[in-house]
């Protein structure tokens, strides 16, 4: 598709005022922007080509799809081109509902007979366009998802149209590479085997997919998988091994079980070689029912993000995630432990900013931390989480932010208000907090900010005499380097 239409209307004066009125497709709104300043999680770029009375904008992307935000916090894919998103549009348009409707009607059919006509549109039904709309609007996630640029939360969907649950698409090659080794084609074995994230993905298709037939291929991703060492899918490789109850199995378990230390301290309680099938079937059945099941949708999501990611799927894992802070934000109360409804567990608020970090998306690994980082209790917990937001703020080049999150630091250390870091000085905490400190140091010096560079060295070297020995000794070839840029700047 072409914006050939986009061209006609900004060369023809009369086609653009109908398709500003009674289109709402206002091609001079462009000059004054979107509500707030946007951008896509994708990070690909934006044109504004037009806007409506509602305050509405319309964008074109870099592939040439249209992408409609209106002023309310919704963004969607209208079109897969300028042309298709107007054709739909005027063909989709309706009177308003008032006593003058007939006229209104009639106004509009002509005006639409009349632009169609212009602009070379086909006359199409309305279930053609409206599954045409349909279509675009389906592609907005997760590749056009609109984010607010000072907030970084994602604009809500235009549409209510089901998409499928996010474990479908990630598994889907996982289900097919089990089908492979079903046919007993034995290159696939190996190639599966082999393949670290096939194996991963064909083991929790095998899970959700169970089958008596599947013993000697399980047991080979079971081999094969101890070359990660201990992950979730070795302890799955186990367990629906394990559920057969075949107790000639059992050498081979503890064979796994014996990798290295971690395979050994993770798959713990191994029935004993001359135990029972009924025994070996227990014991993978506690893991399963605590651990696995058979229902993909009661996998946390972080399991469908992983692999997403592992796979090259970036964008929908890092869309997932950021749907999942949004909630958060919006309504901490989803932290609120069942156990115990007066206490947050803000663990998976760190989960997600390490994996927005992984993804390389430090936006949002901050918006996550900062969070993080206000909810913590201890003065241990402070000073860790606001440590490691200094860190991501100076890496997003975000020097002040992460200045004044070391201050933070700095200023729980003095007044804790618990013991929880009374022998900071002694342990990794006390010389990771002196290094970041440096590291800060020398990226304003590196910045030619060289009395904020000298200030923050002061206290830099006051944390540094305050460590052990032992402490202090990995950081002081640090502190001599740092100490000697921001003398070159100053």
């Amino acid at each position: 598709m072409t914006d050939q239409a986009l061209r006609a209307l900004r060369e023809n004066p009369r086609l653009a005022e109908l398709a500003a009125f009674p289109f709402d497709f206002d091609i001079d709104r462009a000059a004054h922007g979107h509500v707030e300043e946007v951008r896509l999680a994708s990070g690909g770029p934006l044109g504004i080509v037009a806007g409506d009375a509602t305050g509405g904008t319309y964008f074109v992307c870099a592939d040439g799809s249209m992408l409609y935000a209106d002023s309310e916090g919704s963004a969607g894919i209208i079109g897969s081109s300028v042309d298709e998103a107007l054709e739909i549009r005027i063909g989709l348009a309706e009177a308003e509902d008032d006593e003058e409707e007939p006229e209104q009607q009639e106004e509009l059919e002509q005006a639409r007979g009349e632009l169609r006509a212009a602009l070379g549109f086909p006359d199409r039904s309305r279930a053609e366009l409206e599954a045409m709309l349909r279509a675009a609007l389906l592609r907005t996630e997760p590749d056009f998802v609109l984010l607010n640029d000072g907030e970084h939360n994602a604009y809500q969907l235009l549409d209510t149209y089901p998409r499928p649950p996010l474990w479908e698409p990630v598994l889907a090659s996982g289900r097919a590479d089990l089908a492979l080794l079903r046919a007993g084609d034995r290159t696939a074995w190996e190639e599966v085997a082999e393949d670290a994230v096939r194996r991963r993905l064909t083991l929790r298709a095998a899970q959700f997919d169970r089958s008596e037939g599947d013993l000697e291929l399980l047991r080979h991703l079971l081999r094969h998988e101890t070359r990660s060492s201990m992950t979730d899918e070795l302890r799955l490789a186990a367990v629906l091994v394990g559920s057969r109850g075949d107790t000639a199995d059992l050498p081979l378990l503890h064979e796994v079980r014996e990798t290295d230390f971690d395979t050994a301290c993770g798959l713990g309680g191994i029935p004993e070689p001359g135990a029972s099938a009924q025994e070996l079937r227990e014991w993978a059945r506690e893991l399963d029912d605590s651990l696995f099941g058979t229902d993909p949708s009661d996998e946390p999501v972080s399991t469908w993000t992983d692999l997403a990611r592992d796979q090259g799927m970036t964008e929908l894992a890092r869309v997932t995630l950021i749907r999942e802070l949004d909630e958060i934000v919006m309504d901490q109360s989803r932290l609120r432990r069942p156990d115990a409804p007066r206490t947050l567990t803000t663990a998976p608020l760190r989960a997600l900013a390490r994996d927005f970090e992984e993804l390389g998306d430090l936006p949002q690994a901050l918006r996550a931390q900062r969070l993080y980082a206000a909810l913590q209790e201890t003065a241990w917990d402070r000073v860790s989480a606001r440590h490691t937001q200094a860190r991501l703020e100076r890496e997003a080049g975000r020097l002040s932010d992460a200045a004044r999150a070391l201050a933070a630091v700095r200023d729980a250390l003095a007044t804790p208000g618990d013991d929880s870091v009374r022998h900071w000085q002694q342990v990794n905490l006390g010389r990771f907090i002196a290094e970041e400190h440096y590291l800060l140091t020398g990226a304003l010096a590196d910045a030619d900010r060289p009395k904020e560079a000298s200030a923050l060295l002061t206290s830099a070297d006051a944390i540094l005499g305050e460590l052990s020995e032992n402490a202090a000794t990995g950081v002081r070839e640090l502190a001599e380097e740092t100490a000697a840029r921001v003398r070159k700047v100053s």
